[in-house]
């Protein structure tokens, strides 16, 4: 007689059937996150795993987006178990990149937000990126620039315009997270993107936006007459 299968199988089953006959509907947060592990670890129950990752990183968008060096950090999780996760942010961005990419990003803004949001808002620590445009505000390149703390990461003004120059970009979004979750720019923020602005003047170079993603919401330098 064929051996029995481990209970764990079962429940794989009746979830992805769940999944497939509704979609995520009626799906709690860990068995979504149950799916996604189900591929990376495929002989043992993940449910108390997925449940343990959504108490440590408090949702599954800051789970996705958690570092693998903190992931692994969690009993169960493997570099490979990491590595998946990773992988669903990644994919999660790209999806939201793709309703800006060849569109004038000033006319697509709230396709912008969600973009920027998408890729920063679960980060755990400071990050800073630079949207490059043409003339008719296309996006040219979204370039990682800086990587810092959970309060700062270390950003060169003319560095930002002399890439900008080497794109031949016309104007440049300026884009960083808070890991505080609160998004109010800081006056060191301001200094940064007023010596932006000045040494992009001269050449052209227009600073549309400075935007700053928090938790829940997403500030524009703009709306808030710093620039």
């Amino acid at each position: 007689m064929e051996a029995d299968k481990p209970h764990y199988h079962g429940h794989r089953d009746r979830l992805r059937t769940r999944f497939a006959e509704a979609g995520g509907k009626g799906l709690a947060d860990y068995e979504i996150l149950e799916l996604i592990l189900f591929r990376a670890i495929p002989q043992r129950d993940v449910k108390p795993l997925a449940k343990d990752l959504l108490t440590r990183f408090g949702d599954i968008g800051r789970v996705c987006a958690a570092r693998p060096d903190q992931l692994t950090e969690i009993k169960g999780v493997s570099e490979k178990v990491a590595l998946e996760l990773n992988l669903f942010q990644e994919v999660a961005t790209r999806i939201a990149r793709e309703q800006v990419s060849g569109r004038a990003v000033i006319s697509s803004w709230s396709a912008l937000l969600d973009y920027v949001r998408t890729a920063l808002q679960n980060a755990s620590t400071e990050e800073f990126r630079v949207l490059f445009l043409d003339k008719k505000n296309r996006l040219l390149a979204d370039e990682f620039r800086a990587r810092g703390t959970v309060d700062h990461a270390p950003v060169y003004p003319r560095e930002v315009i002399k890439r900008a120059i080497a794109l031949d970009a016309s104007a440049i979004i300026l884009v960083h997270n808070h890991p505080s979750g609160d998004p109010t720019p800081s006056q060191a923020d301001i200094d940064m993107t007023r010596r932006v602005v000045e040494i992009g003047r001269p050449l052209s170079i227009v600073v549309h936006d400075h935007l700053v993603v928090g938790r829940d919401h997403v500030a524009s330098f703009k709306q808030l007459g710093l620039m």
